[in-house]
């Protein structure tokens, strides 16, 4: 009997359908009811929410959700060996929990939400985490389709999204979830607490999308992060020039030191080189279609 609902233990229903974790698909499976309750508390209160899930397993995390009071929950499942066993829960729960087999990279859930904005919580399978992560931060259009994200990350990962300027861990993907959301790490947790247990420690982070982000075009966004760290060592008066222009008159444009490395802007530094750059970009091509 689990503190949660009257199902079997998860042990239980492993054994019962061979769910033994396979690396090749990321899987390492968390069986502590209490804990999947703490990950599913931290999304917010759930009571009527709709709730998408990446690599539910053997469903763990989905029986928290439901339990805590989810009124709906999409679980996008790629492991075809899982589905039986979230089809027990979804006949525990009728109506409750819709089980899609198929690769989250692929799977587009918007059709399916109905009205109002979804929340995704997931203990994402590792191997895809960051992509997934930054599908949904490049969301078009923006407030996106989901209220917030509450997702299990290595705590590397973890800390490269929260991280500040300054700090080592700071960089792209920091920047973005930065740019597009207000992002925490809610608590970590052990490798112990996983099926087989990772090598490292992992943690859960919350993400909440702000409702109007500094104005800057996503893909200039982009190529301005990905030029400034991809030689992170240097000044961006030197790094810039990557862009392909004279990057002496972006930096004056934003406001920015040329002697500044990248760990040094802020994210707003960011946006303001961004528009810089998509403004001398904008006047050439003027000029070029005016000669």
């Amino acid at each position: 009997m689990s503190a949660l609902d009257d199902l079997p233990p998860l042990r239980e229903v492993i054994r019962a359908h061979g769910l033994s974790a396979q690396k090749s698909l990321g899987q390492n499976f968390l069986l502590d009811l209490n804990l999947t309750a703490r990950v599913a508390r931290a999304s917010g209160p759930l009571e009527g929410a709709t709730v998408v899930e990446v690599g539910p397993g053997p469903g763990g995390l989905t029986r928290a959700l439901l339990a805590l009071g989810a009124a709906r929950i999409i679980a996008i499942e790629r492991d075809r060996r899982c589905i039986d066993a979230l089809g027990e829960i979804a006949a525990h729960y009728p109506g409750r929990l819709e089980v899609i087999e198929g690769d989250a990279l692929k799977v587009d859930v918007r059709p399916l939400l109905g009205d109002g904005p979804a929340r995704v919580v997931a203990n994402l399978p590792y191997n895809i985490a960051t992509v997934l992560l930054v599908g949904w931060l490049s969301a078009d259009p923006w407030p996106p389709w989901f209220a917030s994200l509450t997702l299990m990350f290595q705590k590397e990962v973890a800390e490269r999204i929260v991280a500040a300027p300054g700090s080592k861990a700071y960089g792209r993907l920091a920047v973005l979830a930065g740019w597009r959301c207000a992002a925490r790490i809610a608590f970590d947790v052990a490798p112990s607490a996983f099926v087989p247990p990772p090598k490292v420690t992992s943690s859960v982070v919350h993400l909440v999308p702000r409702a109007a982000p500094l104005p800057c075009a996503l893909s200039v966004l982009e190529k301005v992060t990905e030029a400034a760290f991809g030689q992170r060592r240097k000044m961006l008066r030197q790094s810039l020039k990557s862009l392909g222009c004279d990057p002496l008159p972006l930096l004056e444009a934003a406001g920015v030191e040329p002697t500044a490395r990248a760990e040094e802007i802020d994210v707003a530094g960011f946006v303001a080189l961004a528009n810089a750059l998509a403004a001398a970009r904008a006047s050439r091509a003027e000029a070029s279609a005016s000669a």
